[in-house]
Protein backbone atom coordinates (compact mmCIF):
# COMPACT_ATOMS: atom_id res chain seq x y z
CA UNK A 1 0.00 0.00 0.00
CA UNK A 2 0.99 3.56 -0.70
CA UNK A 3 -0.46 6.49 1.22
CA UNK A 4 -0.36 10.25 1.74
CA UNK A 5 -2.21 12.40 4.26
CA UNK A 6 -3.95 15.30 2.53
CA UNK A 7 -4.73 18.81 3.89
CA UNK A 8 -8.39 17.76 3.71
CA UNK A 9 -7.74 15.32 6.62
CA UNK A 10 -8.21 12.41 4.28
CA UNK A 11 -5.66 9.73 3.42
CA UNK A 12 -5.23 8.67 -0.18
CA UNK A 13 -4.44 4.97 -0.46
CA UNK A 14 -3.61 2.83 -3.47
CA UNK A 15 -2.12 -0.52 -4.39
CA UNK A 16 -1.51 -2.76 -7.39
CA UNK A 17 -4.07 -3.26 -10.16
CA UNK A 18 -2.28 -6.30 -11.63
CA UNK A 19 -4.22 -8.86 -9.56
CA UNK A 20 -7.59 -7.34 -10.56
CA UNK A 21 -9.19 -7.88 -7.16
CA UNK A 22 -9.70 -5.92 -3.95
CA UNK A 23 -12.25 -5.70 -1.16
CA UNK A 24 -13.69 -2.45 -2.43
CA UNK A 25 -15.80 -2.28 -5.58
CA UNK A 26 -16.83 0.64 -7.72
CA UNK A 27 -20.28 2.01 -6.84
CA UNK A 28 -23.23 1.20 -9.10
CA UNK A 29 -23.11 3.17 -12.30
CA UNK A 30 -19.34 3.65 -12.28
CA UNK A 31 -17.84 2.10 -15.43
CA UNK A 32 -15.44 -0.80 -14.84
CA UNK A 33 -11.90 -0.80 -16.28
CA UNK A 34 -11.39 -2.98 -19.40
CA UNK A 35 -8.23 -5.09 -19.48
CA UNK A 36 -6.71 -8.01 -21.37
CA UNK A 37 -6.37 -11.16 -19.28
CA UNK A 38 -2.74 -12.39 -19.33
CA UNK A 39 -3.79 -16.06 -19.29
CA UNK A 40 -6.80 -16.20 -21.61
CA UNK A 41 -5.76 -13.24 -23.79
CA UNK A 42 -9.43 -12.23 -23.68
CA UNK A 43 -10.76 -8.80 -22.82
CA UNK A 44 -12.39 -8.57 -19.40
CA UNK A 45 -13.70 -5.98 -16.92
CA UNK A 46 -12.11 -4.95 -13.62
CA UNK A 47 -14.84 -3.65 -11.31
CA UNK A 48 -12.70 -3.54 -8.16
CA UNK A 49 -11.25 -0.32 -6.79
CA UNK A 50 -7.47 -0.27 -6.27
CA UNK A 51 -7.40 3.14 -4.62
CA UNK A 52 -9.49 4.87 -1.98
CA UNK A 53 -9.96 8.11 -0.10
CA UNK A 54 -10.05 7.32 3.63
CA UNK A 55 -11.86 9.92 5.74
CA UNK A 56 -10.21 10.28 9.16
CA UNK A 57 -13.32 11.90 10.65
CA UNK A 58 -15.76 9.15 9.67
CA UNK A 59 -13.47 6.13 9.11
CA UNK A 60 -15.21 5.64 5.78
CA UNK A 61 -13.56 4.78 2.48
CA UNK A 62 -14.57 6.14 -0.93
CA UNK A 63 -13.46 4.12 -3.97
CA UNK A 64 -11.12 5.86 -6.42
CA UNK A 65 -10.16 4.76 -9.91
CA UNK A 66 -6.70 4.06 -11.28
CA UNK A 67 -6.58 2.45 -14.72
CA UNK A 68 -2.83 1.85 -15.11
CA UNK A 69 -0.80 0.15 -12.41
CA UNK A 70 0.64 2.39 -9.65
CA UNK A 71 2.22 -0.58 -7.84
CA UNK A 72 5.50 0.33 -6.10
CA UNK A 73 5.40 3.89 -7.37
CA UNK A 74 6.30 7.07 -5.47
CA UNK A 75 4.71 10.44 -4.77
CA UNK A 76 4.43 13.62 -2.81
CA UNK A 77 2.21 16.54 -1.85
CA UNK A 78 2.63 19.57 -4.13
CA UNK A 79 2.48 23.15 -2.79
CA UNK A 80 -1.12 23.63 -3.94
CA UNK A 81 -2.33 20.49 -2.13
CA UNK A 82 -2.26 18.19 -5.14
CA UNK A 83 -0.94 14.66 -4.61
CA UNK A 84 1.40 13.83 -7.48
CA UNK A 85 2.39 10.19 -7.98
CA UNK A 86 4.94 8.98 -10.50
CA UNK A 87 5.84 5.62 -11.97
CA UNK A 88 4.55 2.17 -11.18
CA UNK A 89 4.39 -1.29 -12.75
CA UNK A 90 4.05 -2.31 -16.40
CA UNK A 91 1.61 0.10 -18.10
CA UNK A 92 1.97 2.54 -15.19
CA UNK A 93 5.77 2.71 -15.13
CA UNK A 94 5.94 6.03 -17.03
CA UNK A 95 2.68 7.50 -15.73
CA UNK A 96 2.27 10.67 -13.68
CA UNK A 97 -1.03 10.78 -11.80
CA UNK A 98 -2.63 13.65 -9.90
CA UNK A 99 -5.24 13.83 -7.16
CA UNK A 100 -6.82 16.73 -5.31
CA UNK A 101 -5.67 20.32 -5.27
CA UNK A 102 -7.38 23.28 -6.96
CA UNK A 103 -8.55 21.03 -9.82
CA UNK A 104 -10.49 18.82 -7.40
CA UNK A 105 -14.16 19.61 -6.98
CA UNK A 106 -16.44 17.39 -4.85
CA UNK A 107 -15.68 13.69 -5.03
CA UNK A 108 -13.00 14.04 -7.68
CA UNK A 109 -10.83 11.17 -8.85
CA UNK A 110 -7.31 10.39 -10.09
CA UNK A 111 -6.15 12.19 -13.22
CA UNK A 112 -3.70 9.94 -15.08
CA UNK A 113 -1.21 11.07 -17.71
CA UNK A 114 0.51 8.11 -19.33
CA UNK A 115 3.95 8.18 -20.95
CA UNK A 116 4.80 11.44 -19.16
CA UNK A 117 8.12 10.13 -17.79
CA UNK A 118 11.13 9.53 -20.00
CA UNK A 119 12.12 6.33 -18.18
CA UNK A 120 10.25 3.68 -16.23
CA UNK A 121 10.08 4.38 -12.49
CA UNK A 122 9.28 1.17 -10.61
CA UNK A 123 10.60 1.46 -7.01
CA UNK A 124 11.82 5.03 -7.54
CA UNK A 125 11.89 7.81 -4.92
CA UNK A 126 10.12 11.15 -5.44
CA UNK A 127 11.21 14.16 -3.38
CA UNK A 128 10.04 17.76 -3.20
CA UNK A 129 12.60 20.47 -4.02
CA UNK A 130 13.02 24.00 -2.59
CA UNK A 131 10.98 25.38 -5.49
CA UNK A 132 8.06 23.04 -4.80
CA UNK A 133 8.84 21.00 -7.90
CA UNK A 134 9.64 17.29 -7.73
CA UNK A 135 12.53 15.05 -8.68
CA UNK A 136 12.13 11.28 -9.11
CA UNK A 137 15.27 9.18 -8.62
CA UNK A 138 15.96 5.61 -9.69
CA UNK A 139 13.67 2.68 -10.22
CA UNK A 140 14.28 -0.87 -11.36
CA UNK A 141 16.83 -0.82 -14.21
CA UNK A 142 16.59 2.99 -14.36
CA UNK A 143 19.95 4.37 -13.30
CA UNK A 144 18.88 7.98 -13.68
CA UNK A 145 16.67 10.72 -12.32
CA UNK A 146 14.33 13.25 -13.90
CA UNK A 147 12.33 16.29 -12.87
CA UNK A 148 8.56 16.11 -13.01
CA UNK A 149 6.95 18.68 -15.32
CA UNK A 150 5.84 21.89 -13.67
CA UNK A 151 2.39 21.80 -15.27
CA UNK A 152 -0.04 18.90 -15.14
CA UNK A 153 -0.31 17.06 -18.44
CA UNK A 154 3.12 18.03 -19.69
CA UNK A 155 5.94 15.55 -20.32
CA UNK A 156 9.22 15.31 -18.42
CA UNK A 157 12.10 17.06 -20.16
CA UNK A 158 14.84 14.42 -20.04
CA UNK A 159 16.48 11.82 -17.79
CA UNK A 160 19.86 12.48 -16.16
CA UNK A 161 22.15 9.45 -16.03
CA UNK A 162 23.13 8.79 -12.41
CA UNK A 163 25.95 6.22 -12.25
CA UNK A 164 25.77 6.21 -8.44
CA UNK A 165 22.67 3.99 -8.62
CA UNK A 166 24.41 1.52 -10.93
CA UNK A 167 27.52 1.45 -8.78
CA UNK A 168 25.58 0.74 -5.57
CA UNK A 169 23.65 -2.26 -6.93
CA UNK A 170 24.20 -5.79 -5.60
CA UNK A 171 23.34 -9.01 -7.37
CA UNK A 172 19.83 -8.50 -6.00
CA UNK A 173 19.78 -4.71 -6.21
CA UNK A 174 19.51 -3.27 -2.65
CA UNK A 175 19.55 0.13 -4.36
CA UNK A 176 15.83 0.59 -5.05
CA UNK A 177 13.73 3.20 -3.24
CA UNK A 178 16.90 5.18 -2.37
CA UNK A 179 16.63 7.34 0.74
CA UNK A 180 16.50 11.00 -0.32
CA UNK A 181 16.45 13.96 2.07
CA UNK A 182 16.49 17.65 1.16
CA UNK A 183 19.34 19.32 3.07
CA UNK A 184 18.87 22.90 4.37
CA UNK A 185 21.54 24.01 1.88
CA UNK A 186 19.26 23.02 -1.00
CA UNK A 187 21.17 19.90 -1.99
CA UNK A 188 19.84 16.35 -1.94
CA UNK A 189 21.28 13.74 0.39
CA UNK A 190 20.91 10.41 -1.45
CA UNK A 191 21.61 7.07 0.22
CA UNK A 192 21.75 3.82 -1.77
CA UNK A 193 22.71 0.39 -0.37
CA UNK A 194 25.54 1.55 1.93
CA UNK A 195 26.82 4.65 0.11
CA UNK A 196 25.64 8.26 0.18
CA UNK A 197 26.34 11.56 -1.50
CA UNK A 198 25.06 15.11 -1.88
CA UNK A 199 23.61 16.09 -5.28
CA UNK A 200 22.85 19.62 -6.45
CA UNK A 201 19.45 19.81 -8.18
CA UNK A 202 20.56 23.11 -9.70
CA UNK A 203 23.83 22.02 -11.36
CA UNK A 204 23.11 18.26 -11.41
CA UNK A 205 26.61 17.75 -10.01
CA UNK A 206 27.71 15.64 -7.05
CA UNK A 207 28.69 18.14 -4.34
CA UNK A 208 30.33 15.69 -1.95
CA UNK A 209 30.44 12.04 -0.96
CA UNK A 210 30.09 10.60 2.54
CA UNK A 211 31.72 7.69 4.38
CA UNK A 212 30.43 4.20 3.65
CA UNK A 213 27.98 2.86 6.22
CA UNK A 214 29.21 -0.62 7.23
CA UNK A 215 27.10 -3.54 8.40
CA UNK A 216 24.88 -4.42 5.47
CA UNK A 217 22.44 -3.16 2.86
CA UNK A 218 19.77 -0.61 3.69
CA UNK A 219 17.58 -0.15 0.63
CA UNK A 220 15.01 -2.35 -1.11
CA UNK A 221 14.83 -5.34 -0.88
CA UNK A 222 17.03 -5.41 2.26
CA UNK A 223 14.72 -2.54 3.27
CA UNK A 224 16.01 -0.56 6.18
CA UNK A 225 14.51 2.85 6.92
CA UNK A 226 15.77 6.42 7.16
CA UNK A 227 14.65 9.89 8.08
CA UNK A 228 16.00 13.39 8.46
CA UNK A 229 16.10 14.25 12.16
CA UNK A 230 14.15 17.36 13.27
CA UNK A 231 15.67 20.64 12.10
CA UNK A 232 15.96 23.15 14.94
CA UNK A 233 15.75 26.77 13.77
CA UNK A 234 16.52 28.21 17.22
CA UNK A 235 20.02 29.49 18.05
CA UNK A 236 21.27 29.12 14.47
CA UNK A 237 24.46 31.10 14.03
CA UNK A 238 25.68 30.06 10.59
CA UNK A 239 24.90 26.68 9.03
CA UNK A 240 21.56 25.04 9.80
CA UNK A 241 22.38 21.58 11.14
CA UNK A 242 21.02 18.58 9.26
CA UNK A 243 21.38 15.03 10.57
CA UNK A 244 20.11 11.79 9.04
CA UNK A 245 19.44 8.44 10.66
CA UNK A 246 19.53 5.06 8.86
CA UNK A 247 18.30 1.98 10.70
CA UNK A 248 17.84 -1.72 10.05
CA UNK A 249 17.97 -3.59 6.75
CA UNK A 250 19.77 -6.87 6.09
CA UNK A 251 22.92 -8.37 4.58
CA UNK A 252 23.59 -8.04 0.83
CA UNK A 253 22.72 -11.70 0.16
CA UNK A 254 19.64 -11.88 2.40
CA UNK A 255 17.17 -11.46 -0.47
CA UNK A 256 18.86 -14.17 -2.58
CA UNK A 257 18.63 -16.67 0.28
CA UNK A 258 15.03 -15.74 1.02
CA UNK A 259 13.98 -16.02 -2.62
CA UNK A 260 15.81 -19.22 -3.55
CA UNK A 261 15.90 -21.23 -0.31
CA UNK A 262 13.35 -19.52 1.94
CA UNK A 263 16.16 -19.10 4.41
CA UNK A 264 15.55 -15.89 6.35
CA UNK A 265 18.59 -14.12 7.76
CA UNK A 266 18.19 -11.92 10.85
CA UNK A 267 17.51 -8.28 10.05
CA UNK A 268 20.02 -5.67 11.15
CA UNK A 269 19.87 -4.29 14.68
CA UNK A 270 21.75 -1.05 14.24
CA UNK A 271 20.76 2.62 13.93
CA UNK A 272 23.28 5.05 12.45
CA UNK A 273 23.40 8.85 12.59
CA UNK A 274 25.46 11.34 10.61
CA UNK A 275 25.47 15.14 10.58
CA UNK A 276 25.57 15.74 6.83
CA UNK A 277 26.35 19.47 7.25
CA UNK A 278 29.56 18.81 9.22
CA UNK A 279 32.84 19.53 7.41
CA UNK A 280 34.09 16.05 8.37
CA UNK A 281 30.99 13.87 8.82
CA UNK A 282 31.08 10.35 10.22
CA UNK A 283 28.55 7.67 11.17
CA UNK A 284 27.71 7.04 14.82
CA UNK A 285 26.11 3.67 15.60
CA UNK A 286 23.79 2.42 18.33
CA UNK A 287 21.62 -0.66 18.74
CA UNK A 288 17.84 -0.88 18.53
CA UNK A 289 15.87 -3.04 21.00
CA UNK A 290 14.86 -5.37 18.16
CA UNK A 291 15.86 -6.23 14.61
CA UNK A 292 13.84 -4.61 11.83
CA UNK A 293 13.44 -4.77 8.08
CA UNK A 294 10.53 -3.19 6.17
CA UNK A 295 9.76 -0.87 9.09
CA UNK A 296 8.57 2.73 8.91
CA UNK A 297 10.30 5.60 10.68
CA UNK A 298 7.96 8.49 11.44
CA UNK A 299 8.82 11.84 13.00
CA UNK A 300 6.36 12.57 15.80
CA UNK A 301 5.09 16.12 16.51
CA UNK A 302 7.33 16.43 19.59
CA UNK A 303 10.50 15.52 17.68
CA UNK A 304 10.75 11.87 18.71
CA UNK A 305 11.03 9.13 16.06
CA UNK A 306 8.70 6.13 15.95
CA UNK A 307 9.84 2.84 14.41
CA UNK A 308 6.84 0.68 13.57
CA UNK A 309 5.87 -2.31 11.38
CA UNK A 310 8.22 -4.72 9.61
CA UNK A 311 9.85 -8.08 10.28
CA UNK A 312 12.79 -9.41 12.28
CA UNK A 313 14.06 -11.88 9.67
CA UNK A 314 14.12 -11.87 5.88
CA UNK A 315 13.58 -9.11 3.35
CA UNK A 316 10.96 -7.43 1.22
CA UNK A 317 9.10 -9.28 -1.55
CA UNK A 318 6.57 -12.11 -1.54
CA UNK A 319 7.08 -14.91 1.01
CA UNK A 320 10.53 -13.55 1.94
CA UNK A 321 10.12 -12.65 5.62
CA UNK A 322 8.97 -14.07 8.93
CA UNK A 323 8.82 -13.14 12.63
CA UNK A 324 6.86 -9.89 12.36
CA UNK A 325 8.18 -7.08 14.51
CA UNK A 326 5.07 -6.31 16.54
CA UNK A 327 6.72 -3.87 18.96
CA UNK A 328 6.86 -0.16 18.13
CA UNK A 329 9.98 1.58 19.36
CA UNK A 330 10.23 5.22 20.42
CA UNK A 331 13.51 6.99 19.75
CA UNK A 332 14.44 10.24 21.52
CA UNK A 333 17.27 11.80 19.46
CA UNK A 334 18.11 14.48 22.07
CA UNK A 335 18.77 12.00 24.88
CA UNK A 336 22.27 10.66 25.55
CA UNK A 337 23.38 7.65 23.57
CA UNK A 338 22.43 4.45 25.35
CA UNK A 339 19.03 5.61 26.63
CA UNK A 340 17.39 6.84 23.43
CA UNK A 341 15.23 3.78 22.65
CA UNK A 342 12.05 2.74 24.42
CA UNK A 343 9.99 -0.32 23.43
CA UNK A 344 6.24 0.33 23.52
CA UNK A 345 3.19 -1.91 23.83
CA UNK A 346 3.09 -4.44 20.99
CA UNK A 347 0.30 -4.96 18.49
CA UNK A 348 -1.20 -8.34 17.69
CA UNK A 349 -1.42 -7.67 13.94
CA UNK A 350 1.54 -8.48 11.69
CA UNK A 351 2.44 -5.65 9.30
CA UNK A 352 5.26 -6.74 7.03
CA UNK A 353 5.54 -6.40 3.25
CA UNK A 354 3.35 -3.62 1.81
CA UNK A 355 2.40 -2.22 5.21
CA UNK A 356 2.38 1.48 5.92
CA UNK A 357 1.68 4.19 8.49
CA UNK A 358 1.16 7.94 8.83
CA UNK A 359 1.15 10.65 11.48
CA UNK A 360 -2.33 12.20 11.53
CA UNK A 361 -3.49 15.58 12.92
CA UNK A 362 -4.65 14.30 16.33
CA UNK A 363 -1.16 12.91 17.01
CA UNK A 364 -2.09 9.27 16.50
CA UNK A 365 -0.47 6.97 13.96
CA UNK A 366 -2.66 5.50 11.21
CA UNK A 367 -1.38 1.95 10.61
CA UNK A 368 -2.47 -0.36 7.79
CA UNK A 369 -1.26 -2.83 5.24
CA UNK A 370 -0.71 -6.50 4.67
CA UNK A 371 1.88 -9.21 4.62
CA UNK A 372 4.32 -11.32 2.67
CA UNK A 373 2.09 -12.78 -0.04
CA UNK A 374 0.20 -11.54 -3.08
CA UNK A 375 -3.60 -11.17 -3.57
CA UNK A 376 -6.05 -12.03 -0.77
CA UNK A 377 -5.51 -15.04 1.46
CA UNK A 378 -7.69 -15.58 4.54
CA UNK A 379 -6.19 -18.97 5.44
CA UNK A 380 -2.48 -18.36 5.80
CA UNK A 381 0.22 -18.07 8.42
CA UNK A 382 -0.12 -14.31 7.92
CA UNK A 383 -3.61 -13.71 6.51
CA UNK A 384 -4.31 -10.74 4.30
CA UNK A 385 -4.93 -7.79 6.60
CA UNK A 386 -7.42 -5.04 5.77
CA UNK A 387 -8.04 -3.70 9.28
CA UNK A 388 -6.74 -0.24 10.14
CA UNK A 389 -5.21 0.54 13.55
CA UNK A 390 -4.86 3.82 15.37
CA UNK A 391 -1.68 3.71 17.44
CA UNK A 392 -1.37 6.18 20.32
CA UNK A 393 2.16 7.26 21.30
CA UNK A 394 2.81 7.82 25.02
CA UNK A 395 2.11 11.55 24.74
CA UNK A 396 -1.59 10.71 24.18
CA UNK A 397 -1.96 9.20 27.67
CA UNK A 398 -5.27 10.66 28.98
CA UNK A 399 -3.51 11.52 32.25
CA UNK A 400 -1.56 14.14 30.28
CA UNK A 401 -4.62 15.85 28.79
CA UNK A 402 -4.60 18.62 31.40
CA UNK A 403 -1.14 19.62 30.19
CA UNK A 404 -2.03 19.37 26.48
CA UNK A 405 -2.14 22.65 24.52
CA UNK A 406 -5.15 23.50 22.40
CA UNK A 407 -4.51 25.75 19.40
CA UNK A 408 -7.02 28.59 18.99
CA UNK A 409 -7.25 28.22 15.24
CA UNK A 410 -9.59 31.12 14.50
CA UNK A 411 -7.05 33.61 15.88
CA UNK A 412 -3.85 31.90 14.72
CA UNK A 413 -1.99 32.60 11.49
CA UNK A 414 -2.36 29.89 8.86
CA UNK A 415 -0.80 31.51 5.80
CA UNK A 416 2.94 31.89 6.35
CA UNK A 417 5.60 33.80 4.44
CA UNK A 418 9.26 32.81 4.50
CA UNK A 419 11.22 34.60 7.22
CA UNK A 420 8.23 36.62 8.42
CA UNK A 421 7.02 36.61 12.03
CA UNK A 422 3.60 35.14 12.74
CA UNK A 423 1.48 34.37 15.78
CA UNK A 424 -0.07 31.18 17.13
CA UNK A 425 -2.56 31.28 20.00
CA UNK A 426 -3.19 28.40 22.37
CA UNK A 427 -4.53 27.50 25.79
CA UNK A 428 -3.56 24.92 28.44
CA UNK A 429 -5.73 23.79 31.35
CA UNK A 430 -2.78 23.68 33.75
CA UNK A 431 -0.28 26.34 32.76
CA UNK A 432 1.14 27.70 36.01
CA UNK A 433 4.34 29.70 35.49
CA UNK A 434 4.53 28.79 31.80
CA UNK A 435 7.68 30.08 30.11
CA UNK A 436 8.99 30.03 26.56
CA UNK A 437 11.34 27.19 27.51
CA UNK A 438 8.28 25.02 28.22
CA UNK A 439 6.96 25.43 24.68
CA UNK A 440 8.17 24.54 21.23
CA UNK A 441 6.24 24.81 17.99
CA UNK A 442 6.85 22.31 15.21
CA UNK A 443 5.89 22.09 11.53
CA UNK A 444 5.50 18.66 9.91
CA UNK A 445 5.46 17.92 6.18
CA UNK A 446 3.18 14.90 5.58
CA UNK A 447 5.14 12.33 3.56
CA UNK A 448 4.22 9.84 0.88
CA UNK A 449 4.88 6.50 2.58
CA UNK A 450 5.46 3.09 1.03
CA UNK A 451 7.88 0.17 1.50
CA UNK A 452 9.36 1.72 4.65
CA UNK A 453 10.21 4.99 2.88
CA UNK A 454 8.50 8.23 3.94
CA UNK A 455 9.32 10.55 1.05
CA UNK A 456 9.87 14.28 1.76
CA UNK A 457 9.13 13.82 5.49
CA UNK A 458 10.56 16.59 7.67
CA UNK A 459 9.88 18.29 10.99
CA UNK A 460 10.98 21.84 11.77
CA UNK A 461 11.30 23.29 15.28
CA UNK A 462 10.41 26.93 14.73
CA UNK A 463 12.30 29.90 16.12
CA UNK A 464 10.47 31.61 19.01
CA UNK A 465 10.41 35.39 19.47
CA UNK A 466 8.05 35.93 22.40
CA UNK A 467 5.28 34.52 24.60
CA UNK A 468 2.53 36.51 26.33
CA UNK A 469 -0.67 35.57 28.16
CA UNK A 470 -3.83 37.63 27.81
CA UNK A 471 -6.33 38.16 30.67
CA UNK A 472 -8.51 35.30 29.39
CA UNK A 473 -5.73 32.75 29.81
CA UNK A 474 -4.90 32.45 26.12
CA UNK A 475 -1.21 32.44 25.21
CA UNK A 476 0.15 34.17 22.13
CA UNK A 477 3.51 32.94 20.88
CA UNK A 478 5.38 34.87 18.21
CA UNK A 479 7.31 32.66 15.80
CA UNK A 480 9.59 33.15 12.81
CA UNK A 481 8.58 31.29 9.68
CA UNK A 482 11.32 29.14 8.09
CA UNK A 483 13.78 31.21 6.03
CA UNK A 484 13.23 29.60 2.62
CA UNK A 485 12.30 26.62 0.51
CA UNK A 486 15.60 24.90 1.18
CA UNK A 487 14.56 24.51 4.80
CA UNK A 488 10.81 24.20 4.25
CA UNK A 489 9.64 23.55 0.69
CA UNK A 490 6.44 25.47 -0.09
CA UNK A 491 3.17 23.77 0.70
CA UNK A 492 0.96 22.45 3.48
CA UNK A 493 2.31 21.51 6.92
CA UNK A 494 0.80 20.42 10.22
CA UNK A 495 1.72 22.89 12.98
CA UNK A 496 1.83 21.61 16.57
CA UNK A 497 2.28 23.44 19.87
CA UNK A 498 4.30 21.16 22.15
CA UNK A 499 4.25 21.65 25.94
CA UNK A 500 7.06 19.75 27.66
CA UNK A 501 6.85 16.98 25.07
CA UNK A 502 3.04 16.88 24.89
CA UNK A 503 1.72 18.07 21.51
CA UNK A 504 -1.54 19.75 20.68
CA UNK A 505 -3.67 18.59 17.80
CA UNK A 506 -2.16 19.77 14.55
CA UNK A 507 -3.37 22.81 12.61
CA UNK A 508 -2.86 22.97 8.86
CA UNK A 509 -0.72 25.91 7.72
CA UNK A 510 0.52 26.87 4.29
CA UNK A 511 3.87 28.47 3.51
CA UNK A 512 5.07 30.17 0.32
CA UNK A 513 7.06 33.18 -0.84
Amino acid sequence: MQINLMPTNKIIVYDATVYRISRLQYPPGEPCVPFKDDFTQQMSQDCFAHSMEYDLETNQARPLKVTVDPWCSCGGLAPDGTLISSGGFRDGARTIRYYGGPNCQNNCDWREHNDSLKEERWYGTQTILPTGDFIVIGGRRSFSYEYLPKIEGQISDKPYFFPFLYETGDLDENNLYPFVHLSPDGNLFIFSNNHSLLLSPITNKVVRTFPILPGGSRNYPASGTSTLLPINLNNVTDVIKAEVIVCGGNTPNAFFLAETKKSFLPALLDCNRMVITNPFPSWHTEQMPSKRTMGDSLILPNGQILFINGAQVGTSAWWDADEPNLTPVLYSPKKPKGIRFKALNPTTIARMYHSTSAVIPNGKIWVAGSNTHDTYKDQDKFPTETRVEGFSPPYLDPNLDKFRPTIVEESSTKDLKYGVNFETQFSINQSNLLTMNDIKVTMYFPPFTTHGVSMSQRLLILKKEGLVEDPKGVFRITLVAPPGGEVAPPGYYLLFVVHRGIPSKGMWVHIQK
